[in-house]
């Protein structure tokens, strides 16, 4: 099978800024990520955990976006305009795809 280059980008950020993320990513074109609960960590801050908070004002989502590598600078500068503001990590990675036609 042909497999086809893509750029696997990860964000982590504040479970309130998904919204204001997706809505960003959305305007920026990016037809499909996916959202995932982070459970826990440890970073600059020292460790951390979802278990015990009430609501999910205190917790980290990773949104996750699989696309063409020429749509990434445009991605990005979405992306930064909501992180730069807020605790959060952008990851970009070398990835392959099957039905490239699909991002």
């Amino acid at each position: 099978m042909e497999m086809k280059q893509a750029k696997r980008v990860e964000i982590t950020i504040e479970a309130p800024m998904e919204t204001r993320l997706t809505d960003a990513l959305d305007r920026a074109g990016v037809t499909g990520y996916t959202i995932l609960p982070v459970l826990g960590g440890s970073g600059r801050s020292g460790r951390w955990s979802r278990e015990g908070q009430v609501s999910r004002a205190g917790g980290m989502v990773s949104i996750i976006c699989i696309i063409r590598p020429e749509r990434l600078d445009e991605l990005l500068e979405a992306a930064f305009g909501v992180v730069e503001r807020h605790i959060g990590v952008v990851c970009v990675s070398d990835c392959q795809v099957l039905r490239a036609e699909r991002f």
